[in-house]
């Protein structure tokens, strides 16, 4: 173990000059630029999502976005690529800006601007930005122009997203309530157009034919008890030449069934009332039969074509003759309106499909017409708490200020990273040459690559003549290493382009600042 300690102590003096070429460089650009870097400032702003002021249960506002996700939109509207290059090029926050082309100056400002958010759920969203210039009010003047620039975002982005909830609500409301008066005249224009064939009047429809039916039944029987009393007016007389005084019948049956009539809607009308459904068929009913009892007391009978040459005979044969005649018209009219209720009846159960369907879908409109119009006042009123701001908004905890004096750099951070990083890269160029030389060195090294084992080792011996040589050329390289590598960094700081430019790009392309 010993004597690879040795080896290696003995390998790394012999390498030295290497490993101080290194760290010597890499130390003293450090160092130069540690002590040649100008005093940055950096001020700082705290921003915070506040809760809104009026609760969600008595009048929610219709933008929901959570803090950090809000922070996040914030953040990345703020560090747009027009809003840095219009606020360095207001303020002139660069030195040499107008050397610079636009990605350079971005790059500058983003580097130079650091954001920091909370993303706990149980605290509450801070947002905290700090940038860094070359001077105290530089530093707070482009801090305030951010803070102006968060502020007007967010309350344009909450007042847009209100305002693009509340038309499109509006919008929905506006579709919605055209296809519910479209469905309301489609509904119209049916019934319209199938007045009497509607669902709704069926039963009084089924009624009114059974009423008809019934009433052509006791038609029918009329005008055959009436040809059959004529028959026998006619016989009788034949056979007797007598007229028989009971054969005229004093009271037709039309005024009969007027009576009864009348008599029922006396009895109905103790019972409903005037716009009863059945109480308006009776009146008509009535008014038909009185105009039957006037038309046929009207009426003059016709002259038969041929007479018995008995005058009560032929008056009693034409009176019977003009009351089959008024019931035979009767019986058309039934049998027409019949053959109509049939019709209408028949069509009924088509129209009330149809019907049905229509009024689904009104049903279903007026369904999400009225959460819509729900909404549209819950929109109206988020919109109108976002324009009085009194939602969630983003208020600041900590006003840019400006700074007393400088944060940055780091200089004894500087120039000892940099230093231990040349001795650490010195240090590795070393085991590099060591490790990826596989020339033997000891005779461990014969051992390992020829495994054999060697009588005796004979080193090379120098005189001393060559080892103060020897001894002098590597003094003289070390020398120089530490004496000409400042000197040439120094040289380049001041003759070619200063370190500390450099590495503010350097700072500035890595996004870092020291």
């Amino acid at each position: 173990m010993m004597s690879d300690l040795r080896f290696y102590f003995w390998f790394f003096l012999r390498k030295l000059p290497a490993f101080l070429l290194v760290a010597a460089s890499v130390a003293t650009v450090s160092i130069v630029v540690a002590f040649t870097l100008p005093p940055a400032y950096e001020s700082r702003m705290v921003l915070i999502v506040e809760a809104p002021q009026i609760p969600d249960a008595l009048a929610p506002s219709t933008v929901k976005t959570p803090g950090p996700q809000r922070l996040q939109i914030i953040e990345q509207r703020l560090l747009t690529r027009a809003n840095l290059l219009d606020i360095a090029r207001r303020l002139k926050v660069l030195q040499d800006q107008q050397d610079m082309n636009p990605d350079e100056i971005l790059q500058a400002m983003r580097a130079r601007t650091r954001v920091t958010k909370t993303r706990s759920n149980q605290e509450a969203s801070i947002m905290t930005v700090t940038f860094e210039a070359r001077s105290p009010r530089l530093a707070a003047g482009v801090l305030n122009e951010y803070l102006t620039l968060v502020q007007a975002n967010d309350a344009s982005f909450r007042k847009d997203r209100a305002g693009q909830t509340m038309d499109f609500f509006e919008q929905e409301v506006a579709r919605l309530g055209a296809a519910l008066e479209q469905k309301a005249e489609e509904i119209l224009a049916f019934k319209n157009e199938n007045a009497g064939d509607l669902p709704d009047g069926l039963p009084f429809r089924q009624d009114q034919l059974a009423t008809r039916q019934q009433r052509l039944e006791e038609v029918g029987r009329e005008i055959f008890t009436l040809k059959t009393q004529r028959q026998q007016l006619i016989d009788l007389f034949s056979q007797t030449g007598q007229v028989g005084s009971t054969t005229l019948v004093q009271v037709s049956p039309t005024e009969q069934r007027l009576s009864q009539t009348q008599d029922e809607l006396d009895n109905a009308l103790l019972v409903y009332s005037e716009t009863n459904p059945r109480i308006k068929l009776l009146k008509a009913r009535v008014e038909q039969l009185r105009e039957q009892v006037a038309t046929e007391r009207g009426a003059s009978p016709e002259e038969p074509e041929q007479t018995s040459g008995n005058t009560t005979l032929d008056f009693q044969l034409a009176s019977l003759d003009t009351r089959v005649e008024i019931l035979e018209r009767q019986e058309k009219s039934l049998q027409d309106q019949i053959t109509r209720l049939e019709e209408s009846i028949s069509k009924t159960p088509n129209n009330a499909v149809v019907l049905e369907d229509l009024e689904r879908d009104y049903e279903n409109i007026l369904s999400q017409y009225n959460p819509a119009v729900q909404r549209l006042a819950d929109a109206d009123t988020g919109e109108r708490i976002e324009l009085m701001s009194r939602g969630e908004r983003i208020s600041v905890i900590e006003q840019p200020a400006v700074p007393s004096e400088p944060t940055k750099p780091n200089r004894m951070k500087i120039a000892g990273g940099g230093t231990m990083l040349g001795i650490g890269l010195g240090a590795g160029l070393v085991a590099m040459m060591l490790f990826f030389n596989g020339a033997p060195r000891r005779p461990e090294d014969l051992i390992r690559k020829l495994e054999v084992w060697p009588i005796a080792t004979l080193p090379y011996v120098r005189t001393r003549r060559e080892l103060f040589i020897q001894r002098g050329i590597k003094l003289f390289v070390i020398l120089m290493i530490l004496v000409g590598v400042p000197l040439v960094v120094w040289a380049i700081h001041i003759y070619y382009q200063p370190l500390d430019l450099l590495a503010d790009r350097v700072m500035n392309k890595l996004g870092v600042r020291w």
